[in-house]
């Protein structure tokens, strides 16, 4: 799907009008609705500036807001949540994330960041997670007894 009907959605689904849109981000109002009607490719400069004014992170644009509805939504309520229409790898991020789903926008903000330094330190940290999470795969309360115990409180 092109750009300008996801950028429409999400503003519907932020319940922005074109006039708030146009004012928090500086664009006029007769550019937005030609990049919502797809008269005009937006440039990387203008995503971002329209990713600001919705209060979203760049990426989330190329999405539909009904995706990532599943991160706000409580697991009761996702029993008929159709993920057909979205993107798979959203998909699969999105689920792993149910658990904590500031994960996921944490991670997105690091991404959009675009800071190399920033993003390999990330990247490392997660790996030392990762590494950590397999050698302590048994939990504390399974361990046998005369194992190192935490403190209790």
């Amino acid at each position: 799907m092109s750009i300008g009907p996801m950028i429409q959605a999400w503003r519907l689904f932020q319940k922005q009008s074109l006039e708030s849109v146009s004012d928090l981000s500086g664009l006029s109002i007769d550019q937005l609705e030609q990049i919502e009607e797809d008269q005009v490719d937006p440039s990387v400069t203008t995503l971002q500036v329209i990713a600001a004014a919705l209060r979203i992170p760049p990426a989330w644009l190329f999405d539909s807001p009904q995706s990532f509805t599943y991160l706000f939504t409580d697991s009761e309520q996702l029993e008929d949540f159709d993920t057909s229409q979205s993107d798979p790898v959203t998909v699969r991020i999105l689920t792993g994330s149910r658990l904590n789903r500031s994960l996921y926008v944490l991670l997105t903000t690091l991404m959009e960041a675009d800071d190399p330094k920033v993003l390999r330190t990330a990247e490392v940290s997660l790996r030392s997670l990762v590494k950590q999470s397999r050698r302590s795969a048994v939990s504390w309360q399974q361990r046998p007894s005369g194992h190192f115990e935490p403190p209790s409180d």
